[in-house]
């Protein structure tokens, strides 16, 4: 993949644009474009450090995936920004190819859709404390990172602020309504499955990851980035071994460094977050670009 400058924020002006951690979504009337930066947050914190390249290889996954699941699950895709601007934003080019994808608005439904393949992160904690993950009892004696007995279905709230909150399966049902969780329950477990047996292929274990949903003209449709290491958590099957925390495809040199400055008294995970140093960010990149390789070769 090509270098490119790196960019930590977009400059359109007279576009309405909402800045999220990672990505500036622009409202083009009947269309949406997200553009993926070369921001990283951890801890819910956007860091002053830029990884270069990130937004390209982001978007190039999510490209691949939503091209690759394209006839199991509609999704919002359109394209992705490359020689042609948007009317009217030819002068901005350089700052959306690559980055931007074009794609149909949607109603979004407020529940991240979550699947776990594996006992990993907050599932982890959540089972060793009381057996279960988000209310699903799990059999006894598993270890960190084991594989489950069959992916779960874990819903969470979809905040603006702050952190997401798991929620039982009867609670988004509540909110969004039985009938809608149902079947986004059964279809993102449909996709993963697909996924997770593609990634194997490749040497990657797609150990966990969301998908989110929306509504467009009365079909549900995929949207926002999809089963990108931003939103998963891929491991290297050939350095795989449960009862220990995994090498990682993504974030995992920042978070570890991060956790480092917690522990040392040395950052409170409130912002500003703190500069990254250099080999933190090479590694970070590097984890980024294996997996856009592996995925797509």
């Amino acid at each position: 993949m090509a270098a490119d400058a790196v960019i930590t924020q977009t400059e359109i002006p007279k576009v309405p644009v909402r800045r999220g951690k990672v990505r500036d979504v622009y409202d083009l009337g009947d269309r949406l474009m997200l553009v993926a930066t070369d921001r990283i947050s951890a801890y819910d914190v956007v860091m002053p450090t830029p990884i270069p390249g990130k937004g390209r290889m982001l978007t190039e996954i999510s490209r691949f995936w939503f091209d690759f699941l394209g006839d199991a699950v509609p999704n919002h895709f359109i394209e992705v920004v490359e020689d042609t601007a948007p009317a009217g934003m030819e002068p901005y080019l350089d700052q959306l190819r690559g980055r931007a994808t074009l794609c149909r608005k949607a109603e979004v439904v407020p529940i991240e859709c979550v699947v776990r393949g594996y006992l990993a992160g907050s599932g982890w904690t959540s089972y060793q404390t009381a057996g279960e993950v988000c209310g699903i009892e799990l059999p006894a004696g598993l270890k960190q990172c084991d594989k489950l007995p069959e992916p779960l279905f874990t819903p969470a709230t979809k905040e603006e602020e702050g952190h997401d909150e798991n929620i039982s399966f009867a609670r988004a049902g509540e909110l969004v309504g039985v009938d809608v969780m149902a079947m986004l329950r059964d279809r993102s477990l449909q996709i993963y499955q697909r996924a997770a047996e593609y990634a194997a292929q490749r040497g990657i274990i797609i150990a966990d990851t969301k998908f989110e949903f929306g509504k467009v003209g009365g079909e549900y449709v995929l949207i926002d980035e999809v089963l990108t290491p931003d939103s998963s958590r891929f491991w290297p099957a050939d350095d795989y071994a449960p009862g220990r925390d995994q090498d990682s495809f993504d974030k995992q040199y920042v978070r570890n460094y991060l956790t480092g400055l917690v522990e040392a008294g040395q950052w409170d995970k409130t912002p500003p977050g703190p500069e990254l140093p250099a080999e933190i960010v090479k590694n970070t990149a590097a984890k980024y670009r294996e997996a856009c390789e592996r995925l797509m070769k």
